[in-house]
């Protein structure tokens, strides 16, 4: 080898007190080799005498032993030197190109086609040699090499080179070539060799002995880690991959880099990214990467993914064939022009229902989009709380529209842009005078007009002033379509655990590199007690079916980050506060608001079913068919178990909005509060033509320096503090709950007043009410009131609840 090369004077001087060789190698091999050869060779035959002189017994035992692995030793050293001979004279026959190419001091030759007869397909070799590293193909004046790491061995290939051959297929990560022979056991000797060699290549040693007592050994793993530099053309040209492979093809975890700067971290199969991965992508023009962080799919971003641009744009959503597909949130995160779109998307562009918030502008666009323009139907909502909707063609206003001004005025008609009045049009004020006629706004002349001023209206009409946009124009059942289609799909695929995380967004940890950069769109992860695998959430269905039961689990599930259900709760929560918070709480979008949160229900209690039927149907189960009323069974039961649950994710922007929309009533309602707290109790009673025997004036404990006249906040106090509840919960039956508590108070009150049962007729139970609600000061009740009544149990209807929600309404 080199090393003895470097050495030669000193190792001739060292040589020549043991032999008198003159040849290098021969003298190493007469002082260093042959007598542990010889001794290995001597102590055979010793021990073998010992052994028949020794009885039965654990001494026998351990000679025995001691002389089989003195054997093995000796076929090893036997076998070492003929592959080293055999190596030898390659080297002496091939040329001095390829010798000096393929030459390794360390590397053996282990089999020559020369020797034992085996061809390459076709026209692609004239000889094959395995060495103990790689597997050579010469053919011509050039060769092919392939690492033994990353060759696997088919013998089960149906393929031939011609009739009357037995082939081999040889895999490669970039080729694949098939090895003929014409006799069989030739064949076998070369798959045994070549998969021997395989094997030790891998384990990084040579076996002992080298080729085994009597020829046996396993085959090489088909799944191995290794590192390979991808050469032919193709998607993989000049990338580097580092990881798992399978027959010949990257498959498992792996990282792919290529020399442009582009990397690729994540799950394969087959040869392709699938699963989960991170692909980072440098931009040209900047010192900059987009990240993408999503789910692969035979090669292309498909299903829930992450993208962080290099430009601060953040991207969170579906994809298909590598584009934008289905719904998606696209925020600008820079300081110039902020904004974000949270809608469908289609062929990577701004398609179908979305909403558009323009941060510069205080701006809101809720409305339809074509190839990334506001294309149709739409309303836009400013920060200054002005709302109107037009029709928008290409980005631009076109027709008529209505305009909602802050201060009631509602102008119907040609506006421009900048909100300017232009061509005919009706503009309604808030006082109830109504100008009709034609708009002009010159330069420097101010807003003119030619038209009829009507003043004989004495206040704007509630239907124009609360007017409601959006129901029409989108119909409940098509806003958010991206986010449904993709867990019904999850749902229509048969709920794989593979491909959950693809429908329904990330939740799965695959590995501590990916943790790191792994976000989420739908859920916050923290500690969860309940481990949602999809086999145990279907397990979990099917035994939780009765109510009781079943409200417990769905509200667990929905509250669980990991769970579909709780993941849809979270998606559609995202897109609720995207269209009604902050600047989209404008109350002409009450009515819309609360129609999406009841159908967000019913598709929560839709998917439900179709989980529970998928359930039933993998054990064998027959789901209940579909009866007359079904639409109506999902709606009652949508209201009455799901909504009561959900409600809370959407209470603050909803509520808010039932606020603003009641605004004016519960201003007047607030006023008379005011007035009336400055009454003493029993003043209070005497105005509100309250029953003098059904006064609680023992209720009224006085000091030595009160007056009976001038208590105040004593009377009907259990009732009081009862109704003062209605604010802690959001829910419409605990709302509900707290009435019939409120006015079985009142009652109790005045049982014990008049010393018997009193069951309070409509006409003695108003007065008291509106005592009680005086003396409660709930700010907001009118708001309150028809919260509960329109997101009440329709079953409720009718009955005792609906009599106090009543007695409410008319309080003023």
């Amino acid at each position: 080898s080199e090393a003895w090369k470097h050495h030669k004077t000193v190792l001739k001087q060292f040589l020549a007190g043991f032999t008198s060789e003159t040849s290098m190698s021969l003298a190493l091999y007469t002082v260093l080799h042959k007598p542990l050869r010889d001794h290995i060779e001597q102590y055979i035959p010793l021990l073998t005498k010992l052994n028949e002189v020794l009885k039965e017994g654990s001494e026998k035992d351990v000679v025995t032993s001691a002389i089989k692995e003195y054997v093995k030793l000796e076929s090893f050293i036997h076998q070492v030197l003929d592959e080293a001979c055999f190596t030898k004279s390659l080297w002496e026959s091939l040329g001095c190109k390829f010798t000096d190419m393929l030459c390794v001091p360390e590397r053996r030759l282990l089999e020559d086609s020369k020797n034992l007869h085996i061809s390459a397909s076709t026209n692609r070799s004239d000889r094959i040699l395995l060495f103990d590293d790689v597997l050579v193909l010469i053919q011509g004046n050039s060769f092919q090499s392939f690492d033994l790491k990353l060759v696997w061995v088919d013998e089960n290939c149906s393929e031939k080179s011609a009739p009357g051959l037995y082939g081999l297929r040889i895999i490669t990560p970039e080729e694949t070539f098939f090895l003929s022979a014409k006799d069989l056991q030739i064949k076998a000797v070369w798959q045994w060799k070549l998969n021997q060699a395989v094997r030790q290549a891998l384990n990084g040693k040579r076996d002992f002995p080298l080729w085994g007592q009597t020829g046996e050994g396993s085959e090489p793993p088909s799944c191995r880690f290794f590192t390979y530099v991808f050469r032919l053309e193709g998607k993989f040209k000049s990338a580097s991959y580092e990881g798992e492979w399978h027959e010949g093809k990257p498959h498992g975890k792996g990282t792919l880099k290529w020399r442009d700067g582009r990397n690729h971290v994540g799950d394969f199969k087959e040869g392709l990214e699938h699963g989960f991965g991170i692909c980072l992508v440098p931009r040209r023009s900047q010192d900059r990467y987009d990240c993408y962080k999503c789910h692969w799919y035979e090669g292309k971003m498909r299903g829930y993914g992450i993208c962080e641009y290099g430009n601060d744009m953040v991207y969170k959503g579906y994809f298909k064939e590598n584009v934008r597909q289905g719904f998606g949130i696209l925020e600008n995160l820079s300081a110039e022009n902020p904004f974000k779109y949270t809608g469908q998307w289609e062929n990577d562009k701004k398609n179908g229902y979305g909403v558009w918030e323009d941060k510069d502008r205080g701006e809101r666009y809720i409305g339809t989009w074509l190839n990334d323009h506001k294309h149709g139907q739409g309303i836009v909502v400013t920060q200054s709380g002005i709302c109107y909707q037009r029709t928008f063609h290409a980005d631009k206003m076109v027709g008529s529209g209505i305009l909602l001004l802050e201060d009631d005025s509602v102008y119907e008609g040609n506006f421009t842009e900048d909100l300017t009045f232009v061509g005919k049009g009706k503009l309604s004020f808030a006082n109830g005078f109504v100008l009709e006629g034609t708009f002009t706004n010159k330069l420097g002349q101010g807003l003119q007009t030619h038209g009829i001023l009507n003043t004989s209206n004495e206040q704007l009409d509630d239907r124009i002033t609360k007017a409601q946009l959006g129901l029409e124009e989108f119909p409940v059942e098509k806003r958010w379509k991206g986010i449904y289609d993709q867990f019904l799909e999850f749902i229509h695929s048969g709920c794989k655990e593979e491909t959950e995380e693809s429908f329904t967004g990330f939740h799965v940890q695959t590995s501590k590199e990916l943790r790191k950069s792994q976000e989420y769109l739908f859920c916050q992860r923290g500690t969860e007690d309940v481990s949602w695998k999809i086999e145990d959430i279907l397990e979990e269905l099917v035994q939780h079916q009765g109510l009781e039961s079943l409200q417990s689990y769905l509200e667990k599930a929905l509250k669980s980050s990991l769970h579909p259900l709780g993941k849809l709760l979270k998606a559609l929560t995202i897109a609720f506060q995207a269209t009604y918070s902050g600047i989209g709480a404008n109350r002409h979008l009450l009515t819309m608001a609360q129609e999406e949160v009841k159908y967000y229900a019913k598709k929560i209690w839709e998917f439900y079913q179709g989980l529970l039927h998928l359930a039933l149907e993998q054990k064998g189960q027959l789901p209940a068919k579909c009866v007359d009323g079904e639409t109506r069974y999902v709606d009652q039961k949508a209201c009455s178990v799901v909504l009561p649950l959900i409600l809370p994710c959407f209470y603050p922007e909803l509520f808010m909005l039932y606020m603003l929309y009641h605004e004016r009533e519960d201003d007047l309602y607030c006023q008379g509060i005011v007035d009336l707290s400055l009454f003493p109790d029993i003043k209070l009673l005497e105005f509100l033509d309250v029953q003098k025997h059904l006064w609680p004036l023992k209720d009224l404990t006085l000091t030595t320096n009160q007056r009976r006249s001038l208590i105040k906040d004593k009377c009907f106090l259990s009732a009081t503090e009862c109704l003062q509840k209605l604010i802690t919960t959001v829910d419409p039956r605990e709302k509900l709950v707290i009435l019939q508590k409120t006015y079985e108070e009142i009652e109790s009150t005045v049982s014990r007043v008049v010393e018997k049962d009193y069951k309070l007729p409509m006409d003695d139970l108003l007065p008291l009410l509106m005592y009680v609600v005086s003396r409660a000061k709930i700010q907001h009740l009118g708001a309150e009131i028809h919260l509960i009544r329109d997101l009440m149990d329709p079953t409720n209807q009718g009955g005792l609840y609906d009599f106090l929600l009543t007695a409410l309404e008319v309080r003023k």
